[in-house]
């Protein structure tokens, strides 16, 4: 196990294998804890007992008994998630999701992909998705500090004074969210278009505010996270990002840290 494979960098004295079977597209660190609780994972035919195993390389390591492929170049792509979608990758009652959509917008022979962060079932828009499980926690994680950005159509009565008051944050229901920089783009009456931008994106984040200042959300967009925006991305439809794209995105996570 003392040689690493050439296109999978590690450390001098390796890493843990849930961030090397993260990297290699199997699944977040997280499921793959999960997967060696349920002994799933072997190395050289005995069970993986802890995520904390040190490995230079997957060498010997099995998933279900299946060797594990060397890790594909990162990979990301853009995908316009239609409204009525779920972001997992089955529902037990039935209902469609994401991954219904992507057998066909995605290119044949594209590895297994990853959601990153999620879109409620109603909410439409810009989700990456990557065969990365470490690029997809870092995008994840609040402390990255990534902006995500909404459009909002709504119906009620709202001033741009009192969405400004929302740059300091606000407290419902004992949840606090942080700062959203929010404008009105147009109105008709009592509906109107708003702009969100927020970095922490928790569940529900957009409609919950927006709901509190009395507003009714009938359309919810995301049309950028980070520096990837959704353009003219037909709606169902997936592209991939180029490579240099990806490369200048990790270099300002790297800085960041």
């Amino acid at each position: 196990m003392g040689q690493s494979d050439s296109n999978q960098p590690a450390a001098k004295d390796g890493d843990r294998i849930a961030k090397l079977l993260a990297r290699a597209g199997i699944a977040s660190r997280r499921e793959v804890e999960r997967m060696i609780e349920a002994g799933r994972i072997k190395l050289n035919g005995e069970l993986v007992t802890t995520p904390a195993t040190i490995l230079t390389s997957l060498r010997g390591v099995t998933v279900d008994d299946k060797p594990v492929a060397p890790p594909e170049r990162t990979r990301l792509f853009a995908f316009h998630k239609p409204a009525g979608l779920l972001t997992a990758e089955r529902d037990y009652s039935g209902r469609p999701t994401i991954y219904t959509a992507l057998r066909n917008a995605l290119p044949p022979g594209t590895p297994r992909v990853m959601p990153v962060g999620r879109l409620d079932l109603n909410t439409e828009g810009l989700l990456l998705l990557t065969n990365d499980g470490e690029l997809k926690r870092a995008m994840e994680l609040p402390s990255s500090g990534i902006e995500r950005t909404y459009r909002a159509r709504t119906f009620g009565e709202i001033s741009q004074a009192q969405l400004e008051e929302l740059i300091h944050g606000i407290t419902i229901d004992g949840v606090r969210y942080g700062k959203i920089d929010a404008n009105l783009e147009r109105r008709t009456g009592r509906n109107q278009w708003i702009e969100l931008r927020l970095t922490e994106g928790k569940n529900r984040e957009v409609r919950r505010v927006l709901e509190h200042l009395g507003l009714q959300v009938s359309r919810l967009l995301r049309t950028a996270y980070g520096p990837f925006e959704l353009g003219d991305l037909p709606r169902g439809q997936a592209a991939e990002l180029k490579k240099e794209a990806i490369d200048r995105f990790r270099a300002t996570l790297k800085a960041a840290k």
